[in-house]
Parts: structure tokens; sequence; C-alpha cells
């Protein structure tokens, strides 16, 4: 971790620009490219136009996760250490440091877009306080990747399929879902699933359609079952010494600039959903992504009843223990919130 900070470090000044005195420099780490067009599209152009759009005097200093060489699991770490003033965190890799950001996401309680917006404004000021405590650390918005479903290198047909695979997870949450049907789930970075599908290390893995489109998962895969699990919620988060530090007129801009932002991204995220899994399995219109042809498996009603079930029957319960051994408030503050909503 210290030689990958100190190697970003010296991006960071090997990439800044002289700026007066008075103008605001803010160090942003970015989506991996790898991760596809929600970075490219959205997410950078973003940052590069960012004293246009939010109003602010501001030098915008850019780095892509993976280019700084940095894990994606470390995204709360490098916000406390202050070395980037500005963090798109990956929400289900940075749950193993701050587990409350899992409460966004936990299988079965997102099964589409309006929900899980819902649920994610429900519980924010949980997790933001949390954040705040204990990485110094502000939340600035989140927003989903997109519905992450099943790929597979092995033919399969159904969830019960799983049995006796590995399947690449991104957070405890699917680990606890997919032991239910006999499989082991193995975390990996994103930047490191293709080849470990190609080699075996892992036989299914679980993410977005688009982004399994940028990452080339369909060149090794066979099969894609398109059910809903979670929407891999993600969001922005600022270093709380930068953010104070700035006047309140400038804090109002760089917020509104965001939630722009994250409103875009939740736009976009759904239209490249239909669109990714089109190019995955070689349908048409196929707009943004590259054409394959892997199989998509049926969802029976059998696979639907046990997502929806997932929530109450494993990952809600092991969450809960998780979050509460770092936040003992934890269950009861989502149960107030979410839970509350829910009807739990």
């Amino acid at each position: 971790m210290t030689r990958l900070l100190a190697s970003a470090a010296a991006f960071c000044l090997a990439g800044a620009v002289a700026a007066p005195a008075d103008t605001v420099t803010l160090r942003v780490l970015g989506q991996p490219v790898g991760s596809g067009l929600i970075q490219q599209q959205k997410e950078q152009p973003f940052f590069e136009r960012f004293a246009e759009t939010s109003g602010m005097d501001v030098a915008v200093e850019y780095l892509p996760v993976d280019v700084a060489g940095i894990p994606d699991t470390d995204g709360m770490r490098v916000l406390r250490t202050g070395l980037f003033d500005i963090v798109s965190v990956r929400g289900p890799q940075v749950s193993r440091d701050e587990p409350a950001m899992l409460g966004l996401d936990l299988v079965g309680l997102n099964p589409d877009f309006e929900s899980g917006r819902a649920n994610a404004e429900a519980f924010l000021p949980v997790v933001d306080a949390a954040v705040q405590k204990r990485f110094n650390a502000k939340l600035l918005g989140v927003w989903p990747a997109g519905p992450q479903v099943v790929f597979c290198k092995p033919e399969i047909g159904s969830l019960a399929d799983l049995e006796g695979l590995k399947v690449r997870v991104g957070d405890q949450s699917a680990a606890a879902f997919v032991g239910q049907f006999g499989a082991t789930g193995v975390p990996l970075p994103f930047g490191e699933v293709q080849q470990s599908l190609a080699r075996g290390v892992v036989d299914c893995a679980i993410t977005g359609p688009s982004s399994a489109n940028s990452g080339g998962w369909p060149e090794v895969t066979t099969t894609v079952l398109p059910i809903a699990l979670q929407l891999a919620m993600n969001g922005y988060a600022i270093n709380l010494d930068t953010w104070n530090a700035l006047e309140p007129a400038q804090q109002d801009q760089l917020q509104a600039a965001m939630d722009t932002l994250v409103s875009d991204i939740w736009t976009y995220s759904e239209e490249l959903y239909t669109d990714a899994m089109n190019c995955n399995t070689g349908q048409e219109p196929c707009t943004h992504g590259t054409p394959y042809a892997l199989t998509a498996a049926p969802v029976s009603d059998a696979d639907l009843a046990a997502v929806s079930q997932a929530l109450v029957g494993s990952s809600l319960p092991a969450w809960t223990a998780q979050c509460n051994a770092v936040t003992p408030s934890c269950e009861a503050d989502w149960m107030a919130t979410v839970g509350a909503k829910l009807g739990l």
C-alpha cells in the first residue's frame, strides 16, 4: 500500500499544473478504465471539464485507479490519507473496509433501478456518517454500475448449476448468496477476472453486462444468466479536510455539479444494461459495445424467488453481523430506514 501510494503521489507531483493561488486544485482518483463506458463516457469527461460544469475556479488532476496501480479495494484508505481529494469509490470492493456501504445494495434488495434509488436515498445519511467518522471523508452521492448478472465459462441453465463452481464476487453479500447453491465466492479485482476465467481460476463471475463487455468477459465464457442480484452501488467521496477548506459557496457549486453527474449516471446505467445484454448475446440493437454470441440462460421462477428471498435469508443476516462488529448501531439504523420502508 505504501509503495502504491508513493507511486500515485509521484504522478500527482509530476502532473501538477501551476495554478493561481486562489485556484482550487482537486486530485481525483477515478473508476478503472477497464470497467467500461460509465468511466469512459461520463466520469472522465465530467472531471476534465469540471471547471466549466461547476462554475468553480478549479484545476482537476484526474487519474483512473487502475492506471494509478492502486487496488480498487483501497478507496477509503486513500481518502483518509488525503493523497487524493475525491475518490470514485467502488462500493462492493470498499465494503470490506466500510461495511455500511454494502447496506445500500444487499443481494435481493434492489431488483430494479427505481427501488435501488429509493433505498440508496434512505440509507445514504447513515453511510455518510460512518464514512465521515472512520475515514475523514464525505459522500457526495452514489450511483449504480448496473444490474449484476452471472457469466460462466461452463454452460449453466439456472442458479442451481453453480454447485461446486468458483464464482468471482464483488462483496460478502454476493458470496453468501452463491454459497446457498454450493458455490464458492472468490473476491477478485475487476482487472484480473478475464484472465482468471480463461485460466480456470474461477468458473463464473458476477458483474454488469456493460462492464463484462468492456472487459472482454464474453471471449472466455459461454453463458450469461441475466438475473439481477445487485445494482453495484458506487459513489463519490471527498476528503473532509479538502471539503472544509472550501468556502460555503464553493461547497454548493461542487455538490451541485456532483449531483448532476450522479443523476446522469443513474440514467445512463439503465440505458447501457439493455444495449450491453444485446451485444453480449449477439442481438440488435448493439450500439455501445462489441458483439458476442453468449447464450442467455432463461430465468426461472425458482431463480427469481431465490433472489427475492435472499435479502432476509442470507445477505441481510451475513451483512448485519459484519457491520455491527464495526458500527454497533448498523443493523438498527438500516432497519429504521430501509427496513422500515420495506415493512420488515
